[in-house]
């Protein structure tokens, strides 16, 4: 197996932190400061985090699968 150049490395860092922030900033933070309770703050991260866990998951292991056969790809679509 080949080994990981730093531009991949770089890459996905920056794609992964931009995710973060996005979700943080446009649905984490609307939701919490939606309820005025501490308690009531926990409920809508938790269930956001649980719905968008798997969504990551799926994502991760569709990359990982097109690197993985990318040889095969590429030759589909020579």
């Amino acid at each position: 197996m080949a080994a990981i150049s730093t531009d991949v490395w770089i890459s996905v860092g920056s794609g992964l932190l931009i995710s973060l922030v996005a979700f943080t900033a446009l649905i984490l933070a609307p939701a919490v400061g939606a309820f005025g309770r501490t308690g009531r703050r926990r409920q809508p991260s938790s269930s956001r985090c649980s719905c968008w866990s798997p969504l990551v998951l799926v994502g991760v292991a569709l990359g990982a699968l097109i690197v993985l056969h990318w040889d095969q790809i590429t030759g589909l679509v020579k």
